[in-house]
């Protein structure tokens, strides 16, 4: 049995408790998930795709024939028996990324997740933050979750600051490796990771279900900085959607690499090529700059990564946990 449900299925059984329970379902055409689990709603790196000023072909045709599955990366969790969701990253897409949340929870009728968790203060991460305002939606209290430096950020720096003042939003602290139990079925634990920390520390989070964990790591400079060995984190882990913002070097325009310091996907394959077929399998590549071959369904760069074993994470896969 794939633990990946693709959207386009009909319906996919697990075996829960002893017995076959659905994970999705269809009622009167539309999904229905009916288990904990993970929603892709994005795959882009922060700048989107396309990518503001670029006339390369990459991009050219999409500024007439946008595709509504090129957005910024981004997570959904949802848990259909305590009728809960969240939102991993607040994105530049935020409002269609809302949309698709809700849809998909099938259970609510609010506008906002039961809470968002911030990787980072770089734009594809919280800027999306702004639609929360009085300009916007307006909304009251949406629970943020923020690292101490990211919270600070948020309070003391307008226009941010003024989402806490009109209590659009009400941060949630978080600490380093603490587990924040938000219901009977989901845990998240934020955990530091080395990136370009000019406003705030970066993190990724491990997402516990009642049966898999998911790690989700959008940003970091390099595995090597890590104090902690990914391909360790990868084994102890159902699924791994990690940095895959350059697929190889030619895409950087010689740009100093300590500019953009991420692991390119050739790097990290090479890394995680003597890994099981089976721990091979739990990797999805995300976060993927609007230059990126993967993007691209049909590119040679991504039947290598499928032969490799690896995948790529698509907008509205969607994850039992």
């Amino acid at each position: 049995m794939k633990k990946k449900i693709s959207s386009a299925l009909l319906m996919l059984s697990l075996a829960c408790a002893g017995a076959k329970a659905q994970s999705i379902i269809h009622v009167q055409d539309k999904l229905k998930i009916v288990v904990p689990s993970i929603i892709v709603l994005g795959n882009v790196q922060d700048g989107g795709s396309p990518h503001i000023g670029c006339t390369k072909n990459c991009c050219k045709d999409l500024f007439e024939h946008p595709d509504p599955a090129r957005m910024v990366s981004s997570l959904g969790v949802i848990d259909p028996e305590n009728k809960l969701n969240w939102l991993l990253d607040a994105t530049p897409n935020l409002p269609f990324q809302l949309k698709a949340l809700k849809k998909a929870s099938g259970f609510t009728s609010k506008e906002v997740p039961d809470g968002i968790f911030i990787t980072h203060a770089h734009i594809g991460h919280y800027a999306g933050l702004m639609y929360l305002g009085r300009e916007a939606l307006n909304a009251k209290q949406v629970p943020v979750y923020a690292m101490p430096k990211m919270k600070s950020f948020l309070e003391n720096n307008g226009p941010w600051s003024q989402l806490v003042s009109l209590a659009n939003i009400s941060i949630r602290p978080l600490e380093n490796e603490k587990t924040n139990v938000l219901s009977s079925n989901i845990k998240i634990t934020p955990f530091k990771v080395p990136h370009r920390d000019e406003f705030s520390e970066t993190v990724g989070y491990l997402i516990a279900g009642p049966h898999k964990k998911a790690l989700f790591i959008p940003d970091i400079d390099k595995w090597s900085k890590w104090n902690k060995n990914i391909v360790d984190e990868i084994k102890k882990a159902d699924y791994a959607f990690i940095d895959a913002t350059f697929y190889d070097a030619a895409e950087m325009n010689n740009r100093p690499i300590a500019e953009i310091p991420h692991p390119l996907v050739v790097e990290s394959m090479e890394l995680f090529k003597n890994l099981s077929p089976q721990d091979k399998d739990k990797i999805y590549f995300i976060h993927l700059n609007h230059t990126n071959p993967l993007l691209n369904t049909e590119s040679g760069q991504t039947k290598i990564v499928l032969k490799n074993g690896f995948h790529i994470a698509r907008y509205n896969d969607i994850f039992e946990l």
